[in-house]
């Protein structure tokens, strides 16, 4: 995990997600680095209003990416089978988050629904939160984060289907380029019986929409 706290080891590949050589990241270089960026924007890193921001930004950073310390498939990994055969749809929604995108870091802001049609076990749903967190808390695309939200329930669960909708502002577009607020972007994924059953499809769009 990239924590910001301490000396870290990294290894990644600019292309890819598996591991090249191994880089140390210490706290002290994160730092450095935003005082860089301070003195290329035009101010004094040194003026007394900016002396703690180095640090101040570090401590965000931290918290801002989390989510790359976090395993989303542990958090399903307590299920439970004493349903007393239920067999409907399972559903969160309005799941509030905020992630960042990988191509400008600015904030995403929005809104997860997750829903699931239980096979044999069913989880916390607290946990199906904590997952879509773990996932917003990391640079991401829209598209990405939903399907990774869907794929880490269906791996976890194996339910009859998943389905994963989210809405959400992009900093990106509503503060810089072409600077149009108000703009709402939706993603979807569904599998299994929702993607395959219409009548099952429907059921949950009712309660989408209810």
């Amino acid at each position: 995990m990239p924590s910001f706290n301490r000396a870290t080891n990294l290894e990644f590949d600019s292309t890819t997600s598996e591991s090249t050589e191994e880089i140390n990241i210490s706290r002290e270089d994160a730092e450095a680095a935003v005082r860089t960026l301070l003195l290329w924007v035009g101010d004094n890193p040194n003026r007394e209003g900016l002396l703690d921001t180095p640090s101040r930004v570090v401590n965000a950073y931290s918290e801002f990416f989390s989510g790359y310390g976090t395993d989303p498939a542990v958090m399903l990994s307590r299920t439970f089978e004493e349903v007393d055969g239920y067999k409907d749809i399972v559903l969160l929604r309005d799941i509030t988050f905020q992630s960042h995108c990988e191509h400008h870091m600015v904030p995403i802001i929005g809104t997860a629904l997750v829903a699931y049609l239980p096979a044999k076990k069913v989880v916390g749903i607290s946990k199906l939160a904590r997952v879509v967190d773990a996932y917003a808390r990391r640079l991401q695309t829209q598209e990405t984060m939903t399907a990774q939200i869907a794929k880490c329930i269906e791996n976890a669960l194996q339910p009859e289907g998943v389905a994963v909708i989210i809405k959400a502002q992009h900093q990106c577009m509503t503060t810089r380029g072409v600077k149009k607020p108000g703009v709402e972007m939706i993603t979807r994924t569904f599998s299994g019986a929702f993607c395959d059953n219409i009548d099952m499809e429907r059921r949950l769009m009712e309660l989408v929409k209810a």
